[in-house]
């Protein structure tokens, strides 16, 4: 199986350490997000789990304990933008503190396991195209050689997200700008030697060198492992989505960083509540398990399957 450490929270960033005594314990418990008294246990053992994924804006705090995870092969999907503070409140500032932990794990873990993610793309008075294109264009000099691929994406709207969108008073460009902006956007990674991918997006960008992604890549875990995997579209997103199936092991409403544009949390004071419960040493994330919830251990297994010709 592909464990997704996650979509729904910012686990290297904030939960590495919880994480880290998982994997140690070899298992953790996932509550069902739509049925609140399901919770399934993931067991987490390098028999099952073929790859991790993680999903970050500031992977630093679990750089340290990688070497925990010998036995796991793992990627980052690093998410890198031109925002300040009034987008993404809680990130450090990016030339001076995440472009240098950009490098420091690409030194640490090989360039082609961290994947830039400069989304998602917004558009305002103060985020201009011409500011993004000068932001894009500065991070990838500064990432040249330190990643292989870089993902882009437009933001969408979500119940979770709409009031603060609204609130930013977002910019929407005619269909020729946005190509033309798409297109500089590709031509600058090309130039820094990057792949450029698009996420979950409906419109065709293939003409402008930008292919589909698949986030949760069976080629580059492929790569990675050493072997071929079985293939399944992960069903529960959305259908622009190419991800391969995989198990989330987050929580909602724990994201500390505060990103306007977020799906994952809908107010402030639950994300409070939900961090307030957070422990270290809980099979669970940011929750507890009472006499009320059944708890299933979940049918897991490797997908592995022959192996790859040149690997």
């Amino acid at each position: 199986m592909i464990i997704s450490a996650s979509r729904r929270t910012d686990i290297p960033n904030y939960y590495s350490q919880w994480f880290l005594n998982r994997i140690k314990e070899g298992f953790a418990y996932v509550r069902n997000p739509m049925n609140a008294r399901q919770v399934s246990k993931i067991i987490l053992t390098p028999e099952v789990v073929d790859c991790i994924v993680f999903w970050t804006k500031n992977p630093k705090p679990m750089i340290s304990g990688l070497d925990r995870l010998k036995d796991f092969p793992y990627y980052f999907q690093f998410t890198l933008t031109g925002y300040g503070s009034d987008i993404e409140p809680h990130i450090p500032h990016k030339k001076n503190h995440m472009i240098p932990v950009f490098q420091t794990l690409s030194e640490k873990i090989g360039g082609e396991k961290v994947i830039w993610r400069y989304d998602p793309i917004l558009f305002t008075n103060r985020y201009s195209p011409d500011y993004h294109r000068k932001a894009f264009s500065e991070i990838a000099g500064h990432l040249r050689g330190y990643t292989k691929k870089c993902v882009v994406s437009f933001v969408d709207l979500y119940r979770k997200n709409q009031k603060n969108l609204n609130a930013l008073q977002l910019l929407s460009l005619s269909q020729k700008e946005l190509m033309e902006f798409v297109s500089e956007i590709a031509s600058i990674a090309a130039a820094n030697n990057m792949d450029i991918a698009s996420c979950a997006e409906t419109m065709d960008l293939s003409p402008l060198g930008i292919r589909p992604n698949h986030c949760i890549d069976p080629d580059l875990i492929e790569q990675i492992i050493g072997c071929g995997i079985r293939r399944k579209k992960d069903t529960n997103q959305r259908s622009a989505c190419g991800c391969l199936e995989s198990i989330d092991i987050g929580t909602y409403h724990t994201c500390q960083n505060g990103c306007l544009y977020c799906y994952a949390n809908d107010n402030p004071r639950r994300v409070l509540q939900k961090c307030g419960m957070y422990d270290p040493d809980s099979p669970i994330l940011c929750d507890t398990i009472t006499e009320y919830d059944k708890i299933t251990e979940r049918k897991v297994g490797s997908l592995k399957t022959e192996r790859v010709n040149g690997l």
